[in-house]
């Protein structure tokens, strides 16, 4: 354990050190937020006595971010806490570590360039060869250019049907147990996606241009206006990073979050439109890439470790001789 430790924390400084090079200025941002945005999670809720007002812990580092980016550093990043109150399994903890990167007049193909840079450099921090052990009989080869694949092709491979068709993917999301009754159809696909494709992804491989309506932050590709310019990494069926061109028309993003708000349950997500980051694009945000990498993850899979709970210092466990609560 005490290895894996400290093999975090050369991981870390080479993530630093990869983006000093590529001249990013690493800032920090507030912890507690007046709106639960960035993402569609449940927020820890707090109360501040003397405003009397309810702030949530934030979900993702986002929305401050690009504010920034606004404001005019062109390339910015933070490595920082998040907190989802949400479910615990190997590979999710309610308080985790991100970092999110975002740079002016970038894009989804700059983004996946960065992550190839960022992920391979952490890989040489900590070993002499680019071929790392999984398990007890398997290795992830980092060396790169690493695969390409389409969201949609994939869905064709391996769930064996058409992703146009609403009702042929319903009926493999019925095979699969998944909830179809109520719900955008794009929803159910990227559940599909989720249970057939993501234990095929041994990867490194990057998952590029996904349906633009399950991404409301991210922008759609010129020539297919129903795609997003989205990726995300996979390695041995775990998503290690998410990344897209960033929507920067304040119109446009205002009508997104609507939709995307109006399709989730208050209990569900809490999430809320954060009308200050609404403003600051009217202001004018450049064009843009932004990605987000999980680190925990990156640690498990450069130490060969299983459990999210073998990476983190003091993973949150249930009290001593308390009982579980059923759901």
């Amino acid at each position: 354990v005490l290895e894996k430790m400290l093999k975090r924390s050369q991981i870390i400084d080479s993530v630093r050190q990869t983006l000093r090079n590529h001249k990013y200025a690493e800032v920090e941002t507030p912890v507690l937020h007046a709106v639960a945005g960035g993402a569609a999670a449940r927020p820890f809720i707090t109360h501040h006595n003397t405003l009397d007002i309810e702030l949530y812990m934030r979900i993702a580092l986002e929305l401050h971010l690009k504010r920034l980016m606004v404001g005019g550093i062109e390339r910015v990043y933070e490595i920082g806490r998040v907190f989802r109150n949400e479910g615990i399994d190997a590979t999710h903890n309610p308080e985790f570590t991100m970092i999110e990167i975002y740079q002016a007049y970038g894009n989804y193909e700059t983004m996946m360039d960065l992550t190839e840079a960022i992920v391979t450099d952490a890989v040489k921090a900590i070993s002499e060869t680019m071929e790392l052990p999984w398990g007890e009989n398997e290795t992830i080869d980092f060396s790169g250019p690493w695969e390409r694949k389409k969201y949609l092709d994939l869905v064709r491979e391996h769930a064996g049907c058409d992703p146009a068709d609403p009702a042929a993917v319903a009926a493999v999301a019925k095979q699969h147990g998944i909830e179809t009754e109520n719900v955008h159809p794009d929803v159910v696909l990227n559940e599909v996606f989720e249970a057939t494709c993501e234990e095929h992804l041994t990867g490194p491989v990057f998952v590029i241009d996904y349906p633009a309506s399950i991404c409301p932050l991210t922008k759609r590709k010129q020539d297919d206006p129903n795609i997003a310019e989205r990726f995300e990494l996979f390695v041995k069926g775990m998503e290690l990073a998410n990344a897209y061109t960033e929507l920067n028309d304040p119109l446009l993003q205002e009508e997104l979050f609507q939709t995307q708000l109006s399709g989730l349950s208050e209990e569900d997500s809490m999430a809320k439109m954060d009308t200050d980051f609404i403003k600051a694009l009217k202001v004018g945000m450049p064009p843009a890439g932004g990605l987000g990498i999980g680190i925990d993850r990156l640690v498990m899979l450069l130490t060969n470790s299983h459990s999210i709970r073998d990476v983190i210092y003091f993973p949150l466990l249930r009290p001593e001789g308390q009982p579980s609560q059923p759901e």
